[in-house]
C-alpha cells in the first residue's frame, strides 16, 4: 500500500533513509556524513519540511513503512518536478517496493501536468543507477554531474484528459 506520509511518521522514515543510505555510502565516503545523532537529527529534519509540503510518500508492507520517496516541486522550471529520495530498506530490496513507489510518484507528477523529472543519484550506487535507467531515466546531457552524484532527468506524457 502507497500512502502519504505524517508527521507521526518522522522517526521511522528518518530510520529508514539512514540505513538505507549507509549501504552505498559505506566504504566511499566517512561514515559520519551519513551515520550518527547528529546526522539524523538533520535527516529528520528535512524529511518533517518534505511531509509539511505533502510531498512523501510511503510503502507499507504488513503494517511497516518499508520504503518511502520525497519530491519538490519548486527546483526547476515549470512543469519540472525533483525526486529527492527514494529509499527502500535493504530487507525489502527486489520486492517491487521501489517500483510502486515510483509508479505512485509519477501517477502524482503527471495528476499535477508534471512532464519532466530530474534526480541525483550517487556515482557509486549502480543498484540505484539500473534501477532508474530500467524505468527511463537517462543522464541529464546539460548537467551530468552534481558534486559526488550523477543527474537524471526524465521526461513524460501528460496525464490523459
Amino acid at each position: 500500500m502507497i500512502r502519504h506520509a505524517t508527521a507521526d511518521d518522522l522517526d521511522t522514515i528518518a530510520a529508514l533513509h539512514l540505513e538505507a543510505r549507509s549501504t552505498y555510502y559505506r566504504g566511499h565516503i566517512p561514515d559520519t556524513e551519513f551515520a550518527g545523532p547528529e546526522e539524523l537529527a538533520r535527516t529528520r529534519a528535512g524529511w518533517s519540511r518534505a511531509v509539511g509540503r505533502g510531498d512523501v510518500l510511503c510503502a507499507e508492507r504488513d503494517g511497516e513503512i518499508a520504503g518511502v520517496a520525497a519530491y519538490s516541486r519548486g527546483d526547476g522550471p515549470e512543469g519540472t518536478v525533483t525526486l529527492t529520495q527514494l529509499h527502500v530498506l535493504p530487507t525489502h530490496w527486489r520486492r517491487g517496493v521501489g517500483t510502486e513507489l515510483h509508479t505512485a510518484c509519477l501517477d502524482a507528477w503527471r495528476t499535477d501536468g508534471v512532464t519532466a523529472a530530474r534526480l541525483e543519484v550517487f556515482e557509486k550506487n549502480e543498484r540505484a543507477q539500473a534501477f532508474y535507467a530500467a524505468r527511463g531515466w537517462t543522464p541529464d546531457t546539460e548537467a551530468p554531474r552534481s558534486g559526488t552524484h550523477l543527474v537524471l532527468r526524465l521526461t513524460m506524457e501528460p496525464a490523459a484528459e
